[in-house]
């Protein structure tokens, strides 16, 4: 997805229990014809491990003839993981990938040095109304890691670790948890889950790593006392284990990890430790020397934003 401007999220104004460090009330915008969420990057909060990009994506209903239209874009240093509750995105690269997701799979594209990519309702369900509701998360890639060649990987619904447990059922997105580990391949350590919880059940969140987060789509939970409702982004201080309660049929994702080497610079769709290597990028889209998205028109693309660069703080401020 392409990182069009939106306000920053601002840090929310409910109440925390003391294992909460921050509450973040998602912004809302339009991308590509639909309503966006976004949690990161915050003001009150750049980076959660390696997440550093959140966007709850609809739940949107499209009218007949019409879907979701995010022509090619460029992105570097990072990697995308698309992850749906509802409906189907046609992915295309530059690499040469066509790949349509579907809820519960997972796509992740390691953008590395570079590569476009356009994403689309399938021709084949707009000839009836339709919909969208999904996740799309940036994973800064490690330095070691940022130039590495661009690559795609799909994991079906079927292929992820589902834990069940009397009122509650975890998907494994990325990393290990309750025993399980996803198949997804990962540069650094990286949790992400997709949690649904029943009316007063329970999920233990123990400090497995030194940043973590929990995303509350839907519903309210209780932890520690404090309730929160969605649409928040709860991000936990480290050391602490954490029990999540619901008080009404919720859904949550929880991500983390630990936390990048260094500091990253953010700006439009790039993400880079060399605030250098971020104009050198914003240069190469502008001229075109980016690969083309394969099935694509050569002249429907996202142009880069005009005036300089760093024309506001983007800095993702390491601790």
């Amino acid at each position: 997805m392409s990182g069009e401007a939106t306000d920053d999220p601002i840090a929310g104004n409910a109440a925390s229990c003391e294992a909460v460090e921050t509450v973040i009330v998602p912004r809302t915008s339009e991308i590509g014809g639909f309503e966006v969420r976004r949690a990161l990057p915050s003001v009150g909060k750049r980076m959660v491990g390696p997440f550093v990009f959140f966007d709850q994506m609809g739940p949107c209903e499209f009218l007949l003839g019409a879907g979701l239209d995010v022509s090619p874009h460029p992105h570097i240093g990072l990697a995308t993981v698309t992850y749906l509750f509802d409906g189907e995105i046609l992915h295309r690269d530059s690499i040469g990938t066509e790949q349509v997701i579907r809820p519960g799979d997972v796509n992740w594209m390691t953008a590395g040095r570079g590569v476009a990519h356009s994403e689309r309702t399938p021709e084949g369900l707009r000839a009836a109304p339709g919909s969208v509701f999904g996740i799309q998360t940036w994973v800064a890639l490690p330095e070691g890691a940022e130039e590495n060649a661009p690559a795609f990987s799909h994991h079906g619904a079927g292929e992820l670790p589902v834990i069940s447990d009397r009122g509650t059922e975890v998907r494994l997105i990325t990393g290990s948890l309750y025993g399980a580990t996803s198949p997804v391949r990962t540069y650094s350590e990286t949790i992400y889950a997709d949690a649904a919880l029943r009316a007063g059940h329970s999920l233990p969140l123990d400090p497995s790593f030194e940043e973590r987060a929990i995303y509350v789509l839907s519903g309210e939970i209780e932890i520690a006392g404090d309730r929160f409702e969605a649409p928040r982004l709860l991000v936990f201080r480290p050391g602490d284990r954490i029990t999540i309660r619901a008080v009404t049929d919720s859904r949550l994702l929880i991500l983390g990890g630990a936390p990048l080497e260094s500091r990253r610079y953010i700006w439009w769709n790039f993400v880079s430790s060399r605030r250098e290597r971020i104009e050198d990028a914003r240069e190469a889209w502008k001229a075109g020397r980016f690969d083309l998205v394969q099935g694509e028109a050569p002249d429907d693309f996202v142009p880069a934003p005009e005036g300089p660069a760093f024309r506001i703080p983007a800095r993702v401020n390491y601790p």
